[in-house]
């Protein structure tokens, strides 16, 4: 289950299409994302302040099992693309179809809804892979009175390693609290990994404005531009995140206990805090284009005025050419014995002449 092995998929595009559940009338359950064939895997921590299990789940049967127990159960599915095997855990754990069709929908917008007797929870999950390029997916939490439901797209790793680490070694309050709390924790996961994608997000940045400085190429454009975009999407994902798990901390539901709120406030912190870098980063894209735009505006200024300088240059040097140049039979000049020495003499006269005076007046 490690996140270095996930193929997970790459940045979509926004106007992805939708055209799967047009028509289709409400609580259709209907797989929207990309094909898999992958096997979809279950794992089950169960837990309290003494006792601790984990497995795999092999069957949906075994979900029941867990479905009234006093402990805290956190079941997380890798994979939504059996929709059979979905609709299984949902009759177990009582979800409205509803709630199934938007797990099975990947390109949902983060938010949070109330169900009285659970709360949905919609997230983005955004990483890079090794080459640094931006992937995602959509990452849906249910929060019970006893359970934890967590449905990702991908069917390997994820960014919750340190949670399970912590309910294993029983570190901080989290075996100690409730279901509120082991939700908390995962998004908490997920919003501190968007840190990790903007800080290399800025270095980039800081590659990419000493690249402008000294060589700026047209590769450099299309690097600022797939930046540009890297940076709408986060804004996309992370926008509508503040606004869910601002209700998420002001929500009167009995889901949620008094000593969770704290943590979720500072959650609410974090995410404006995302937001605020990403608006940085995305106000340093822009001036980046304008340095770009500007700078290349110079090259061309500067070689337009070099070939100015020599075209103004040449062109009494033109004048004097055509004029000897004509075939009038009496030009005394041209049976003159000093006639082409003096032509030349003129020239780089007037040639060194025009040099001097631009220079003397700082145009070259």
């Amino acid at each position: 289950m490690a996140a270095s092995s996930r193929p997970r998929r790459y940045m979509r595009t926004f106007n992805k299409k939708r055209t799967r559940k047009a028509g289709l009338p409400p609580e259709t359950l209907l797989y929207t994302g990309d094909k898999k064939n992958e096997t979809v895997t279950m794992y089950v921590i169960d837990y309290d302040g003494l006792h601790f299990e984990e497995k795999q789940i092999l069957e949906t049967d075994e979900c029941t099992s867990y479905r009234d127990k006093p402990t805290t159960t956190w079941i997380n599915v890798d994979g939504v693309h059996k929709v059979s095997l979905l609709e299984k855990i949902g009759d177990c754990f009582n979800l409205h179809r509803l709630v199934m069709e938007d797990i099975l929908n990947t390109d949902q917008r983060p938010k949070m809804e109330d169900y009285s007797e659970y709360i949905y929870i919609v997230v983005k999950m955004i990483s890079n892979d090794k080459g640094n390029t931006l992937i995602t997916e959509q990452t849906s939490i249910i929060l019970g009175k006893n359970f934890v439901l967590s449905f990702q797209e991908d069917t390997e790793g994820d960014v919750f390693n340190l949670v399970r680490d912590h309910l294993r070694n029983s570190k901080g309050r989290i075996r100690k609290m409730g279901p509120d709390y082991l939700a908390y924790s995962l998004l908490d996961a997920v919003v501190d990994n968007y840190f990790v994608v903007l800080e290399k997000i800025g270095e980039k940045i800081e590659i990419l404005e000493t690249e402008l400085i000294e060589n700026p190429t047209q590769k450099t454009v299309q690097k600022i531009y797939q930046l540009k975009r890297e940076l709408i999407f986060l804004h996309n994902a992370v926008w509508p995140l503040r606004e869910a798990v601002n209700s998420l901390a002001k929500t009167e539901s009995p889901l949620i206990h008094e000593s969770t709120i704290p943590y979720l406030r500072d959650l609410y912190d974090h995410v404006i805090h995302v937001i605020d870098s990403v608006d940085i980063y995305r106000e340093t894209i822009s001036s980046m284009l304008d340095m770009y735009l500007s700078s290349v505006s110079n090259r061309l200024n500067s070689v337009m005025k070099v070939l100015t300088i020599i075209a103004t240059i040449f062109m009494p040097l033109t004048f004097l050419v055509g004029v000897y140049g004509m075939n009038f039979k009496y030009m005394p000049e041209l049976e003159w014995q000093y006639g082409y020495p003096l032509v030349w003499i003129m020239m780089i006269g007037i040639a060194g002449f025009m040099l001097y005076y631009f220079k003397r007046k700082k145009w070259m």
